[in-house]
Formats: C-alpha cells, structure tokens, sequence
C-alpha cells in the first residue's frame, strides 16, 4: 500500500482506514485533524504485487527501484548480510523481512539475482522456504525466477531443486542481458533485457504477470528450461571475453612501451574495437570477482550444450584471468559505489602490470 498525502496541518491526524486491496486502485481519503476543520487529504493506491528480490547487488537495487518506481511492492531478506547491504535496502525503500519464510509467504514472485557461484545455495534456501508446515496455502502459486548467470545445466539442476518441492512453486529460467536498470533525464527508464524460458511464462503469471513481464522488458524465447541462461551465457562470452582479451593486450602493450601505439592503430583500422575495448576496461573492475564463476559457466555451457571439448574452451583460462583481476591486484578493491582505481584503459593496464610483477617475485 503506497500513501500520498497532498496537504498537511499542524496538529495530530487520526488515521482509521479500511481500504479495498484490489491492486493497482487508488482512493482518495479525507481526514479531518485534529485542530478546527482542517481537512487532510491521502491518495492510497494498492501494489500491483509484492516482489522479493535476492539479493540487493547493483543489478537487484536497480530492478528494485524500476519496480518501487512502476508501483510494486519490493521486500528482501538480507538479515544474512553485510550492514551496509542492509542499510542499501532501507535507504531505497526496499522492505526487510527475517526470514526466507517470510518472504516466500509475502511474495508473489521471487528474482534470484546473485553472483553465479550462489545460485544453487539460494534455490535450496527457498526449497527449505516452502517445504516448512509454515509455508502459507496460496490462491496463486509462488514464481520464482532464477535471473542468474549460470550454464543451461545449472538451471537445469535448480529446476530439479524446485520442481518437486511444491506444487505452488513455479520455476522460470532467466537472464539479463545489459546493464542495471536507471532513470533517464526524460524520467524514463533504461532497462536491460530480461530473457526467460520454460514451460511457464510469467505473461500469464497471477497477479498481473503481463504489467511486470512489460514493466522488466521481459521475451520469453523457449519452453525449454535452460534456454534463456544460454542465450545469457552466448552474449556474455562475447562481450566479457571480449574485455578479458582487452585486459591481456592492453597491459601487454603497456609493459611493451607501446600502449599509445594500439591506440592509434586500432583508432586506424578498428575504432569501434578500441572504443569497446576501454569501455570494458574501465568498467570491468568491481565486477570481476562475479565474472570468475561466469566464466566456469560459460565454458560449461559450451562444452555441454556447444558440443565443444574442455580443451577447446578458452573460457577457464578467462576465469583465471578475472580471478588475477579480482584477488591478484588492486583492481579488486574497487566497489561500484566508491570507484578509486582502473576507471581508465591506462590505469588498469598499469594495475594489472603491477599484480603480475608481484607474482613474478613470489615464485621466483
């Protein structure tokens, strides 16, 4: 329930409502204060769903604040996290509950949204949700819509988890595609693609799964559950293969002397390669740490659904190289809400130069 008071008197308002919970309806009470005849008007409008998200990383807060902003109700269990996780969730209006109880019970719908290495651990966590005598008899089932980045199997496996845990629990296999969701200056929204698949659409989902399907820029591409966390995996071995290559040449270069060099070069023959290029360098660093197990995915998907050998994958190798990112350099440091280091092509080179001289020194 959204509240809007429009005009406001010194004084103490008694508020006694009983307010119809038809979602999306919005009514308009008057109030008289306290003091003389003031009248205190309050436009109440109803979510058109509850929302748990899981968790509030920099994707999860930005389709938080999409949904608050298209007039859902948004709660998240983080009483497992980090104060300023917490602190994140209350500072954009985000509800906390206790327990994954509570949320299951509370939500309509529930988006994983965590790094890969996670996903399996949060499924099981909302299997032990719903399989508990205390998990409440529903009048629509629970959906819940794993967003993560993780190979067609992996999805394959928590459809398993969740399949058979309740009738009243349905799965959707997701994954987003670009970046978090942000307002523009025109007051619209920028919003990544969100991909999904398996034999339930959530166009069809109660409450209104048609409004957020569009509210999410939701295209449900298969009935096959995996489908939709490959097509994630294909995109991102382009472009996340594309910045690790980056990473290697460019501090390459740099320890060559010849950095100014490619530059030129590519500004030459393949501008839009450089551009590219140092777009993903300098916004790769606080992310690193997630990409590693991305990486994993990605060369298990193509060996399993690609057809391709392990040793005919080079994304293991690219894990490594964001696991030398994140855990080998000062680039791994970097948060997304304080960036200090590597915002520039230069300065991740040089960084990156640094980790790799240290190396060199402890196993010499």
């Amino acid at each position: 329930m959204i509240l809007r008071q429009s005009t406001c008197t010194h004084g103490r308002v008694m508020l006694n409502l009983a307010v119809s919970r038809k979602a999306g309806h919005s009514a308009i009470v008057s109030l008289p204060s306290s003091i003389g005849r003031t009248v205190v008007l309050i436009q109440i409008t109803m979510a058109l769903a509850t929302l748990g998200i899981i968790s509030i990383g920099d994707m999860g807060l930005g389709i938080a604040k999409l949904l608050l902003a298209s007039n859902y109700r948004v709660i998240t269990n983080v009483s497992n996290r980090s104060e300023a996780t917490q602190a994140r969730a209350k500072k954009n209006n985000i509800e906390l509950v206790s327990t994954d109880l509570e949320l299951c019970n509370s939500a309509d719908y529930i988006l994983s949204i965590v790094p890969p290495k996670d996903a399996k651990a949060i499924a099981q966590r909302i299997v032990k949700a719903v399989t508990s005598f205390e998990f409440n008899k529903r009048s629509s089932p629970l959906f819940f819509l794993d967003l993560n980045a993780i190979s067609p199997q992996t999805a394959r496996d928590i459809d398993d988890l969740i399949r058979p845990s309740s009738p009243n629990v349905k799965f959707i296999d997701g994954g987003i595609i670009g970046g978090p969701p942000a307002i523009k200056e025109d007051g619209t929204w920028s919003r990544p693609s969100i991909v999904v698949s398996g034999p339930h659409q959530l166009s069809r989902a109660q409450p209104g799964g048609d409004a957020l399907a569009q509210a999410l820029n939701v295209k449900h591409v298969s009935e096959s559950i995996g489908s939709a966390t490959g097509l994630k995996m294909c995109f991102a071995s382009l472009s996340k293969g594309f910045t690790a290559l980056a990473i290697q040449s460019f501090t390459t270069a740099h320890n060559l002397g010849v950095l100014d060099e490619l530059r030129s070069h590519l500004d030459e023959f393949n501008p839009a390669f450089r551009a590219g290029a140092e777009r993903g360098l300098a916004s790769m660093a606080p992310k690193a740490y997630r990409w590693v197990a991305e990486m994993d995915e990605i060369a298990k998907t193509f060996e399993a659904d690609g057809g391709f050998n392990e040793e005919e994958s080079p994304f293991r190798a690219i894990a490594r190289t964001y696991h030398l990112v994140a855990h080998e350099t000062e680039l791994g440091k970097e948060v997304t809400e304080n960036r200090q280091r590597g915002k520039t092509a230069d300065d991740v080179a040089l960084l990156m130069a640094q980790g790799t001289d240290r190396r060199k020194v402890k196993t010499d």
